[in-house]
């Protein structure tokens, strides 16, 4: 743990212990905090310098409005949009989107704020949700939505909502947002009581008068309809989002086609060979790619 998370955790389990509304005033902010951007990979920056580039405008983590950078190659009639995860940005993506346009994709991409080339110092799951549904509509019916990490929730989430995209792809994803406070309790520290407490200031924070947001934050107890096929990918050694995690998107999707890697980890499993392979075949296939129980190791 660095200093400064250190330091983060000590104030709010000092704060939680006196008043657990007090812990979770301190953490709020710190939940939705993202660290400076990271930068575009040697590899990656041919790809990005020949995007076409525009922005769409989401009301943005203090509903003030934020425009959002967004990413575009291609000039085929079906789009894939393609959604970054946490600290991340759409030029992770560079592997697959040359790989989608060469296929004859339109491809979509965008940095959330606070990431990439988008100005911001916080940002949360609905930004995501938003720009995914501003994107359809400038877009109209998307072919698929691919999403990594974080990335691959606001992807399920946005589709379960009403965001109309045929397919989804989800790369080493959450099932829900529940995961993503456990993760942050973990990490900082604090008691039940503070993480209770979080719970309910979040909820009224972002999501004033609804009884149970996490409920629609959730691709379990809202899975994606009938007519939106899934893959799930993800792989053994994730030392990001659980492995675990794979099973609970099985269990609520069952028609869904899995594939299990080994080798690649949380990020390089967007650039390996049979991740690309596996989400190409399943984007052009008329019909949902049938890999059940599929497990892929990375060459040593």
């Amino acid at each position: 743990m660095d200093l400064a998370l250190s330091t983060a955790g000590a104030a709010v389990r000092g704060a939680g212990r006196l008043s657990p509304r007090g812990g979770a005033a301190i953490a709020l902010p710190l939940f939705g905090h993202v660290a400076r951007p990271r930068p575009v990979h040697g590899g990656d920056r041919s790809t990005m310098e020949g995007a076409r580039r525009s922005v769409v405008r989401v009301p943005g983590l203090d509903r003030r409005g934020a425009d959002v950078s967004t990413y575009e190659w291609g000039h085929g009639s079906e789009v894939v949009v393609l959604a970054h995860g946490w600290n991340g940005r759409a030029s992770q993506f560079a592997t697959l989107v040359r790989e989608l346009v060469s296929e004859g994709w339109r491809v979509v991409a965008f940095d959330a704020p606070a990431h990439g080339e988008t100005p911001g110092r916080g940002t949360y799951l609905i930004d995501w949700i938003d720009a995914l549904a501003e994107l359809q509509r400038r877009h109209g019916r998307i072919h698929a939505v691919v999403g990594h990490s974080f990335g691959g929730l606001a992807a399920l989430v946005a589709v379960g909502a009403g965001v109309q995209a045929d397919r989804v792809v989800t790369i080493a994803a959450p099932a829900d947002a529940d995961l993503l406070l456990t993760q942050f309790q973990a990490m900082l520290g604090y008691d039940d009581r503070t993480a209770a407490a979080l719970r309910r200031r979040f909820a009224a924070r972002y999501f004033p008068g609804e009884s149970d947001p996490f409920a629609r934050l959730s691709a379990l107890r809202r899975p994606l309809p009938a007519s939106a096929l899934l893959l799930a990918v993800h792989d053994e050694g994730d030392r990001v989002v659980p492995f675990g995690e794979l099973a609970r998107l099985r269990d609520a999707h069952p028609h869904a086609s899995m594939l299990a890697t080994q080798g690649f980890g949380h990020n390089r499993v967007l650039t390996a060979d049979p991740v690309l392979d596996a989400v190409v075949d399943f984007l052009a296939q008329p019909s949902a790619v049938t890999l059940p129980g599929a497990a892929v190791r990375a060459a040593v």
